[in-house]
């Protein structure tokens, strides 16, 4: 299979959509913010859904849940675009990524857990893209990072998805990769285009809903199950640590502080692209492990997640330290 072009059409496609958006945004003063247009997610999803589909259907691999995946992802970008233009309520905002998430569930796209049963993997899988998807909006505080992360996310699950010979996953993985680097040339700081939440939680979304299409292992080896925590890793510490440190100072988990890691870390005097390449190195390690415990044995696996475990617990207590403006 021809990787290289449909990585080539993804990001070549991917640019021509951005800059084409980014001059009718400015042109008409539609979805900027100081002077930067948010069109960034909106660009990555036309090339995104334009090449995958097309891919897929040459391939006769469209199914069901891809057709679900690309309609609910492009419902979650949707209701990005409506918060970008007027900031929405955040209980609005939750039901709108649960309608979203609900359709994503109906076309098939869900945790398929033995023994717990039918609705408890429903339970699960809400929680799952729900909590991914607010994840990768969390990282976007910095120019860079969200993009950033989910490139090196994504060429994680493409290589997953090659040595599990899954040509679905991997051409999902692989075009969003491609369409997420052609905005990447964009967001580098300082950043002329913006992800917008309608981006970031379309990303999110779309990640951990590959995350779920993908096999990872045979029974015997049922801690590679884990990986894709693994891979997702970067921001779900991101966000765990997010809320953690507001809960800690009697805020609501919810309100707006500047606890994130990489603000944590420019906070130390670094540069932006100092702070974006730390957290991407710290992003990469999360994905290497994942990508390692996918093909370890149990107790192989067992002592990677160890390893993450014991950076995480470094990293956060670290920065925990670190004093931010909102302190």
């Amino acid at each position: 299979m021809q990787y290289s072009l449909i990585f080539l059409t993804g990001f070549l496609l991917g640019l021509f959509f951005i800059n084409l958006l980014k001059k009718f945004s400015l042109r008409h003063n539609l979805l900027v913010a100081k002077g930067i247009p948010l069109i960034g997610g909106i660009g990555i999803s036309l090339a995104f859904s334009l090449v995958s589909l097309s891919r897929l259907l040459s391939y006769g691999a469209l199914s069901k849940e891809i057709i679900g995946l690309v309609l609910s992802s492009s419902m979650m970008l949707i209701f990005g675009i409506i918060d970008d233009w007027h900031e929405l309520s955040v209980r609005t905002k939750f039901l709108m990524q649960i309608i979203a998430t609900g359709l994503l569930i109906f076309f098939g796209i869900r945790t398929h857990i033995v023994y717990i049963g039918n609705l408890f993997n429903i339970i699960i899988t809400f929680i799952w893209i729900l909590g991914i998807s607010n994840a990768f909006n969390h990282l976007d505080v910095i120019d860079g990072v969200a993009s950033g992360v989910a490139i090196i996310v994504s060429f994680a699950f493409f290589i997953i998805s090659i040595l599990n010979k899954d040509i679905s996953a991997a051409i999902l993985s692989l075009t969003l990769a491609a369409a997420v680097c052609s905005f990447f040339l964009h967001n580098f700081p300082p950043a002329k285009i913006y992800l917008g939440n309608a981006g970031s939680h379309f990303l999110g979304f779309v990640l951990a809903a590959v995350a779920l299409i993908i096999s990872y292992a045979p029974l015997e080896r049922k801690i590679a199950l884990l990986s894709p925590l693994l891979i997702l890793g970067f921001p779900i510490i991101d966000t765990t640590f997010l809320v953690l440190m507001r809960i800690m100072k009697k805020s609501l988990p919810f309100k707006k502080t500047n606890d994130h890691l990489a603000l944590k870390y420019l906070a130390l005097s670094h540069s932006k692209k100092k702070t974006l390449f730390v957290m991407l190195i710290l992003c990469l390690f999360y994905c290497l492990c994942g990508i390692a415990v996918s093909q370890a044995s149990n107790i192989g696996g067992i002592g990677i997640i160890a390893l993450a475990f014991f950076v995480s617990l470094l990293v956060t207590a670290k920065m925990s330290k670190v004093m931010v403006n909102n302190d």
